[in-house]
C-alpha cells in the first residue's frame, strides 16, 4: 500500500524541513522504493516565478519549465528524480482552481467554503501525484510553521487525508535550543509545538528535533514524555557541515527501523553515497571560487550552485570555498577577484549589478582566470567581448538599454510586446546540439544534450559572425541553429558560458559537467599559480 509521509514544522522557520524530507526520501530511494514529494507553500503566488530572491531564495525551473520554490530542487538532488509541475502546490493555485469552478458553476449553488472546498482541492492535488507517480512513498512538506494562519487549511487537509486512507505518517520538525554556558538542552518549544499540532487534531508519529549537538538520552526521553512519540521516534538532527551528510545521521539514529515499524515496510538502505560522503568529509584538494552576484548576502539565491560545487567534491575530493561577492562593489574594485582560482557569474534579472558582472568577466579574460558564465553569465559574457574585444563602443542587451546602438543581446522575437511578466519566458528542458572538436564537445562527451532554462533575452544573430571572427566560437545551439547556447574562446579549456542552467541537473553522483569543469581548471590555475610563485621566491633568495 502506498504510504504518505507529512512534514510539518514547528517553533520556528528555517529549521530544515525541506533537507530532512529530502534525507527521508533519499533513504528510501535507496532502498528500491520508488518515491516521489509535494511541496505546500502557504503564499497566494501562484508559484515562484516573479518573487524575488531575496524573499524566497533561488527560483527552482522543472524540465516542464515550471518556477518552484527552491526546495523541489532539494527533492530532485536527494532522491534523483524528476518532478513537475504538480509537485508544487500554493495558496495561489488551489484558490484560483476553486474560484474557477465555482464561476463555473460546479459547486451547484453551494456557498463555497474553506471546508470542504478548499481542502477538498487540497487532497485532491495531493492524490493525483500519488496516483500519477505510482509511488510507494510519498512526501508531503507543509511550508512555514504550526499555527501559521496562511497554513491552517493545509494542516486540516492532511489531518483528514489521514482520517480518510489511514495511511500517513507525521513527522514534525522542531527546534532544541541548548542554553547558558553548559549547553542545556531545552524541550519546551518542542512541547508547546507539539501542543499547537495536537489542537488542529494532529499527533505526531516522528519528531525530528533540530539542534546544535546530538541530543542526550535524557532530552530525548523527557521530549518523549511530554508528545507521546515513543523514544525511537525521538530523532536527533544536529548540525552538520554538510546536507549530504544528514541521511547518515539520521540512519544512525536509527530512523530506518523506526520507520519500518510505522510504515510495515522493510527498508534496506545500501548507502550509495558512502564514497561521496567520504570525500565531503575528507577531501584532497581545495580551490577558491568567486561567485559574482548581486544577491550573494543570501546564499540561498545560489543555492544550485553551492549544490553543484557540493556534488563536484564529492565525486573528486576537490572542496570547493566560495568566495561571495558583491556585482555592484567589483564594478569598482577588481582586485577582490585576485585571490580566486576561477570566477563564476551566475543568473539574474534587471540592470542592477551588471557592470560589475561584466567586470568580472573582462578580468577573468585578461588574467587567464578559469570563468563560467550561466544564463545572464552568458550574456554579459557576450557583451564583454563585443565591447572590449571586438570595439563595439556601449554594446549591451535590449534588457538593459533599449536604445543601445549594438544590442548584441535581444529580446525574444514571440516576447515582443508581453508585458505581463508571469510565465512568459523560455522556461524547462530544452534540446542543445553541440558541435564536434569543441571545449563543449570534450567536456559532454555527446552531441545532444537537455538543459533547463530560465531567459527572455538571447545573442543577437547579426552579431553572432563577429563575435566568432574575434576568436569565440558558440560551440552549442538549439535545434534550428538560431539559439545560441554554449560559448567558448578558441584554444582556451578554461573559457566557456551557457546560456541554459547546468545547475538545475545537477546531482550528487551525476554533477553538472561545467561546475565539474570549472573546478578541475580552478585546480591546474591554483597549483600553476603556486608553481610561479615558488619560482620567484626561489629567484629572489
Amino acid at each position: 500500500m502506498m504510504q504518505y509521509i507529512v512534514v510539518t514544522g514547528g517553533v520556528i522557520s528555517g529549521l530544515g524541513k525541506g533537507t530532512i524530507t529530502s534525507s527521508i526520501g533519499h533513504i528510501l530511494k535507496d532502498s528500491g522504493f520508488k518515491v516521489s514529494s509535494v511541496k505546500i507553500d502557504p503564499y497566494i503566488n501562484y508559484d515562484a516565478g516573479t518573487m524575488n530572491p531575496y524573499q524566497h531564495g533561488e527560483v527552482f525551473v522543472l524540465d516542464d519549465g515550471s518556477e518552484v520554490d527552491l526546495d523541489l530542487g532539494n527533492y530532485e538532488r536527494f532522491m534523483d528524480i524528476n518532478l513537475s509541475w504538480k509537485n508544487n502546490i500554493t495558496t495561489g493555485k488551489v484558490y484560483l482552481e476553486v474560484i474557477e469552478k465555482e464561476r463555473h458553476g460546479d459547486y451547484l449553488g453551494k456557498t463555497v467554503q474553506i471546508i470542504p472546498h478548499i481542502t477538498d482541492e487540497i487532497k485532491r492535488r495531493i492524490r493525483d501525484v500519488a496516483t500519477s507517480s505510482k509511488a510507494d512513498f510519498v512526501l508531503i512538506e507543509v511550508g512555514g510553521t504550526v499555527g501559521d494562519i496562511e497554513s491552517m487549511p493545509f494542516l486540516e487537509a492532511v489531518r483528514q487525508l489521514k482520517r480518510e486512507e489511514n495511511n500517513v505518517i507525521f513527522a514534525h520538525v522542531t527546534l532544541v535550543p541548548e542554553i547558558g554556558p553548559t549547553e542545556e538542552q531545552k524541550t519546551k518549544p518542542t512541547q508547546h509545538s507539539v501542543k499547537a499540532l495536537r489542537e488542529i487534531g494532529i499527533q505526531p508519529d516522528i519528531i525530528f528535533a533540530r539542534s546544535k549537538n546530538r541530543l542526550l538520552e535524557e532530552t530525548k526521553k523527557r521530549i518523549s514524555l511530554f508528545t507521546d512519540v515513543p523514544e525511537g521516534g525521538i530523532i536527533s538532527v544536529y548540525d552538520v557541515e554538510n546536507v549530504y551528510l544528514l541521511p547518515e545521521v539520521m540512519v544512525n539514529e536509527g530512523f530506518i527501523s523506526y520507520l519500518s515499524k510505522l510504515s510495515g515496510k522493510e527498508i534496506k538502505y545500501r548507502d550509495s553515497w558512502k564514497a561521496y560522503t567520504e570525500n565531503i568529509k575528507h577531501p584532497k584538494d581545495r580551490v577558491k571560487i568567486a561567485i559574482v552576484g548581486k544577491y550573494v548576502d543570501l546564499h540561498d539565491a545560489y543555492i544550485s550552485h553551492k549544490e553543484a560545487f557540493s556534488h563536484v567534491t564529492g565525486n573528486t575530493g576537490i572542496a570547493v570555498d566560495i568566495k561571495w561577492l558583491d556585482s555592484e562593489k567589483v564594478k569598482d574594485d577588481q582586485s577582490m577577484l585576485s585571490d580566486v582560482d576561477a570566477i563564476l557569474i551566475p543568473g539574474g534579472f534587471g540592470y542592477r549589478g551588471v557592470e560589475g558582472k561584466i567586470a568580472a568577466t573582462r578580468f577573468a579574460l585578461e588574467n587567464h582566470i578559469p570563468f563560467l558564465g550561466i544564463c545572464l553569465g552568458f550574456q554579459v559574457a557576450v557583451i564583454e567581448i563585443a565591447r572590449d574585444i571586438i570595439g563595439l563602443q556601449n554594446a549591451n542587451s535590449t534588457e538593459f538599454d533599449p536604445a543601445t546602438k549594438y544590442p548584441v543581446i535581444d529580446i525574444l522575437p514571440e516576447q515582443k510586446g508581453i508585458k505581463d511578466l508571469g510565465g512568459t519566458m523560455r522556461l524547462g528542458s530544452k534540446k542543445v546540439l553541440i558541435k564536434d572538436g569543441t571545449l563543449a564537445k570534450r567536456i559532454y562527451g555527446t552531441d545532444t544534450i537537455y538543459e533547463r532554462h530560465r531567459h527572455r533575452y538571447e545573442v543577437n544573430p547579426n552579431y553572432i559572425s563577429i563575435i566568432e571572427k574575434a576568436g569565440f566560437v558558440f560551440s552549442g545551439t538549439d535545434e534550428d541553429g538560431i539559439r545560441m547556447e554554449i560559448l567558448e574562446k578558441k584554444g582556451d579549456e578554461s573559457f566557456i558560458a551557457t546560456q541554459y542552467h547546468s545547475e538545475f541537473k545537477s546531482r550528487p553522483l551525476n554533477p553538472s559537467r561545467v561546475h565539474l569543469h570549472l573546478v578541475q581548471q580552478a585546480l591546474i590555475y591554483k597549483k600553476n599559480k603556486d608553481i610561479g610563485e615558488a619560482v620567484k621566491l626561489r629567484s629572489s633568495v
